[in-house]
């Protein structure tokens, strides 16, 4: 089985991406939908609103983002949806999650890279 990557959008995509997974709610600013080379945008895997704004990407509320996000994970009709895909798409080939958040290890993309590979795991 291959595995699942993290990459910004405004990094350039590269052939060991594989199956490129924009998994955003929001399009990213400053990217024009016909140059983000992309597979799928499950926007409905990304936090509501309501978190994403609570979060603020600000590091003093990241653990209280990250609690609020996983709860909506587990909570979200989409979720088993997703995982499928993703173990689908992993039977041949790497998946890479990519994201606009400028922080690479403060963002709800390693959360989610965390959660679906627990997952995988089921």
């Amino acid at each position: 089985m291959h595995t699942i990557k993290l990459k910004r959008v405004y990094e350039s995509a590269e052939k060991t991406d594989g199956y490129r997974i924009l998994v955003d709610r929001l399009w990213p600013r400053g990217i024009k939908k016909e140059e983000l080379p992309y597979d799928w945008w499950p926007k409905d895997i990304a936090p509501s609103p309501d978190s994403r704004k609570s979060f603020g990407h600000k590091a003093e509320n990241f653990a209280a983002f990250e609690m609020a996000y996983r709860a909506e994970l587990e909570a979200n009709d989409f979720s088993t949806e997703f995982v499928d895909h993703i173990r689908k798409e992993l039977e041949s080939q790497t998946v890479t999650f990519i994201y606009a958040a400028k922080d690479p290890k403060i963002n709800h993309v390693v959360l989610l890279k965390e959660w679906t590979e627990t997952q995988l795991k089921k």
